[in-house]
Parts: structure tokens; sequence; C-alpha cells
């Protein structure tokens, strides 16, 4: 099954063998199930969905089906549309698909759109970064009042071009407005942590400078 936003989209799309030499496997970050496809439509970045941690040494593509709309490239799909028609800086979503295995399990993928010239923001750490790193904190900001969960919100994840982008919201949400201020703080503790990962061979001061620039900008400074 697939849901995509192109007329035109084929099913085959999902497969990287079937692009051939178009296809290029994205080593950095994620686990090695993303590729920047080289389409006639335009730059792409296919990714199949994998587990994490222990269930994946077990089980590293399949989900438990319970229905569609709980399927996790349906729904990061369905977000990253709203999010997109928004106006909120993210990839174009454009397909989402996933094929039953058995009565139990399923495996998923998605097709975005690639964000021309991106570099994650853990490769901002030149002495003239501090602009950027303000502008992410102002970014988050922005997807934090417009509330919006990013589950896996890490230096990988934000990517800088001509603006600030967030990426991979698998998992991400809308939350209700009851909801209150904890999920914002315990998304910026999972960044701090990513910084202070990514970051580790700076000097700690720079490195902290680039966090307190963060922070600046989330906080509207």
């Amino acid at each position: 099954m697939s849901l995509a936003a192109k007329e035109h989209f084929r099913e085959e799309w999902f497969d990287p063998e079937f692009w051939g030499e178009q296809a290029v496997l994205i080593t950095q970050g994620g686990r090695g199930a993303a590729w920047f496809i080289h389409a006639p439509c335009g730059e792409l970045v296919l990714r199949h969905f994998c587990r994490g941690g222990l269930p994946g040494r077990f089980i590293r593509r399949g989900y438990v089906f319970t229905r569609e709309e709980a399927v996790r490239s349906v729904a990061e799909f369905r977000l990253l549309n709203h999010l997109f028609k928004r106006g909120l800086p993210v990839p174009e979503p454009l397909a989402a698909g996933y094929r039953l295995r058995g009565r139990l399990l399923y495996t998923a993928s998605i097709i975005v759109r690639r964000i021309p010239d991106a570099k994650p923001i853990a490769e901002c750490v030149s002495t003239s970064s501090g602009e950027i790193w303000r502008a992410a904190g102002k970014c988050v900001r922005n997807f934090h009042n417009a509330g919006v969960f990013h589950a896996d919100l890490n230096c990988m994840n934000i990517l800088v071009a001509d603006q600030v982008y967030l990426i991979d919201f698998d998992r991400g949400r809308i939350m209700p407005e009851q909801a209150g201020e904890r999920w914002k703080k315990g998304n910026i503790r999972r960044l701090e942590r990513s910084v202070k990962k990514c970051l580790g061979q700076l000097d700690s001061n720079m490195r902290n400078q680039f966090w307190q620039d963060f922070m600046a900008g989330y906080r509207g400074a």
C-alpha cells in the first residue's frame, strides 16, 4: 500500500535497488537505511523504518500491524504534510508506504524531497556559527509554540540550508494544549545530550557557547 502526493508515483520507488546507481546510501547518522535518490522529478530521500537498540537486533524492520492510521510511515507522512502546509520548515513529503508481512507485521518506507545544500547543525562549529545556533533555537521554539513534539530531536535531525529545518518526524505528533511544558523540556534535554555527544571533540567552552547561543534563540533573546 502507498500514500502518495504525486500521481506519477510508482511503488518500486521504495526499493533502492530499483534506482541502481541513482541511489546513494546515507552513511551519516541514522541506521544505514536511508538513501539520496537522483530521480527524474528531482532530488529525493528514501528512508526505510528500522528498529534501533536491542529490539533491532532481532527484528530490524518489522512492526506490529494494528491499523493503517498507526503505521509509522503513514503517520509521519500525514504529520509532515500538515506541517508543510502550515509553512513550518520541514521536508516536503511525497510518498509513504507499507507492506504486510503475514498478519501481524509490516515494513514501512517514506519518501521526502531532499533539502538542497543542507548539512547537520553538528557540522556548524566554526567561530562564526553562533548565529546559526541561535537560528536553530528559534526554529525549535517555533515548532514547540505550534505544539509539535519531535520524538528524536538531535544534532543530525536539525539541518542548515537557506534556513534551519527539522527532519525525521517518526513518532512525532501534535500535542494537546493541556499537555503543558514538560514535553518541551524533555525535547531540549534530549538535544542537549546530543550536542554533548556530537560535539564532544570540541573544547568544552566552545561547545557550551554554541549551546548558550541555541538557548538564547530558543528563549527569544
